[in-house]
């Protein structure tokens, strides 16, 4: 893969982040700068992201189940859907990333 294809793909991956991430709050600012912090750090910021979809989908499955009145049902399966996708993202990255990693030890030198 090369250069520009490698930057594409992770502003391609920040994008579709952003998205699943739904409306900022007022005030928040959301970090575009592609390889600002490198490639480990926006691996690290994108798995943190992943995360903390499924944690506030489980908080919100959680307080649906407890009859909380301010949780709707299909805003909850919305953030399950958002939360099932950017993990399945996460685990597609890793799967190009192993390929990647297991193509150039089997480089000859």
């Amino acid at each position: 893969m090369s250069s520009p294809a490698i930057q594409s793909a992770l502003a391609q991956m920040q994008s579709l982040a952003t998205q699943a991430a739904g409306p900022q709050a007022k005030g928040q600012q959301v970090a575009t700068a592609v390889g600002a912090g490198g490639f480990a750090g926006e691996l690290q910021a994108s798995i943190q992201r992943i995360n903390r979809l499924q944690q506030a989908s489980a908080a919100k499955a959680e307080a649906f189940q407890a009859g909380d009145p301010g949780v709707e049902l299909n805003d909850l399966m919305v953030d399950m859907q958002k939360a099932s996708v950017a993990f399945q993202m996460g685990v597609q990255v890793r799967n190009r990333l192993v390929t990647a990693y297991r193509d150039v030890m089997n480089m000859q030198v």
